[in-house]
């Protein structure tokens, strides 16, 4: 795993921040094309959120968990504002976007993570491992999917 000396030494080649995601952004699921150009650092678990299960994609919260599968990327400028798009982020009015995003310390540094403010009634926790989208649900659209 890259150590957080290389992170620094990358930051001077342009990467803007680090990301940590959790769900469809993630290798093998339907939005990460949106990453294929970033940088990927490593794996972690993070036990300051927990998931909840929305359907086609999976919802964070800053809730104490047993620890919540992450992949974390080093990002430019350009793609930040891409996800920001995916996850319905406004950069100037978070408090009325669907996402927030917020920074939390990984064993990589300081990521960004979006975090979502929707209605959760009914929906199930995850409060440890990974969200997997189930076999019935139809094929993920970059305009439908997050996180």
């Amino acid at each position: 795993m890259p150590t957080r000396s290389c992170w620094a030494a990358d930051q001077a080649s342009g990467a803007a921040a680090l990301v940590a995601v959790y769900g469809t952004l993630k290798r093998g699921l339907g939005n990460h094309a949106l990453l294929a150009q970033a940088q990927y650092i490593g794996r972690d678990a993070l036990s300051q959120i927990s998931l909840y299960d929305i359907g086609p994609y999976p919802g964070a919260r800053l809730e104490s968990s047993l620890g919540i599968e992450v992949e974390v990327y080093a990002i430019s400028d350009g793609e930040l504002a891409q996800l920001d798009l995916l996850e319905e982020h406004d950069p100037a009015d978070p408090a009325n976007s669907l996402y927030t995003r917020e920074l939390l310390e990984t064993s990589f540094g300081l990521a960004w993570v979006y975090l979502y403010q929707g209605e959760l009634s009914n929906r199930p926790c995850i409060r440890s491992g990974a969200w997997h989208p189930q076999a019935h649900r139809p094929a993920s659209k970059v305009s439908e999917d997050h996180a």
